[in-house]
């Protein structure tokens, strides 16, 4: 079991020494948000609290994804950094595959790419991009990126997206793994098709395991059931031994650990940060490697 550090909308002077931290403390990986903007009006929910809220967002500051990883990478050696999630196809695909080589290159290959749709047709409004198409939209990005970031020269005539042959450097040295993040089964079914792993958002024990056994079964209708995949999930089994026992046996292969809801608590200082996590680490990932 690998261990992914949870930590976002707080004080952003707090990331470096907390990445720092981190790596000091034996955690692979720290997991990094995204968010674009915060609309003073919407009616749109959120599918990740209970009653949909999404008025904790306001004010709470998000850091660009792509400028923070290479930031905290320039002051560590091993720790990964994960997107979870960047929100897509609110993106272009040439754009966003130059910016996720850039770290991949900056950070030495220690860059997982973590995407998914976005819950808000703001963002898509925002930023110029269809929403209705999104799902189809984000399918010819993934397999854009994939094709540019190897180095070589790559062209792309999609439905949505037209490439000419273009090639773009540096390229990663090790192929970019991308991750597919959603619970619904469009999402399962592109992480099964086009992912190198899938990313679980939370929420109830029981659901969790129906998600693995229909990746599982979309990955062995597919012909990937061999291939290597991630599965990163957040469940309260991740704070024990024997719990992750269970999600080891469930075929986890990394956890994702917070300790702070910050969909309600408050920030707090960076010293009780770290004071967490370094006990995290000693207690449990120390003992469960």
């Amino acid at each position: 079991m690998r261990f992914s550090y949870a930590e976002s909308m707080c004080d952003p002077s707090h990331y470096l020494p907390l990445a720092v931290a981190c790596e000091n403390a034996g955690w692979d990986s720290i997991v990094v948000p995204d968010s674009i903007c915060y609309p003073e009006v919407s009616d749109s929910k959120y599918p990740y609290t209970p009653d949909g809220n999404r008025e904790f967002l306001k004010d709470k500051p998000f850091i660009e994804p792509f400028s923070l990883m290479p930031a905290m990478g320039a002051v560590t050696e091993k720790l990964r950094f994960t997107t979870f999630v960047v929100k897509l196809p609110i993106r272009l695909p040439v754009m966003v595959a130059k910016q996720a080589m850039s770290v991949a290159v900056l950070t030495n290959n220690r860059f997982a790419f973590g995407v998914g749709l976005s819950p808000w047709p703001e963002d898509f409004a925002v930023m110029g991009q269809d929403w209705k198409s999104r799902g189809k939209r984000m399918d010819e990005m993934i397999e854009i990126i994939r094709g540019l970031s190897t180095g070589e020269f790559f062209e792309y005539h999609g439905e949505h997206y037209d490439v000419q042959s273009i090639q773009m450097t540096p390229a990663p040295t090790e192929p970019l793994p991308i991750l597919i993040g959603g619970h619904a089964e469009p999402a399962l079914r592109r992480a099964a098709r086009l992912g190198d792993g899938w990313m679980h958002a939370g929420g109830d024990a029981g659901d969790l395991e129906r998600y693995l056994a229909r990746l599982a079964a979309l990955r062995k209708e597919y012909g990937r059931e061999r291939e290597p995949f991630e599965i990163h999930v957040i469940s309260m089994d991740a704070y024990t031994l024997d719990g992750i026992k269970r999600l080891e046996d469930l075929g986890v292969t990394d956890a994702i650990v917070g300790f702070r809801d910050v969909y309600r608590a408050p920030d707090v200082p960076l010293q009780t940060k770290i004071d967490a996590l370094r006990g995290f680490a000693d207690s449990v990932i120390a003992k469960a490697s």
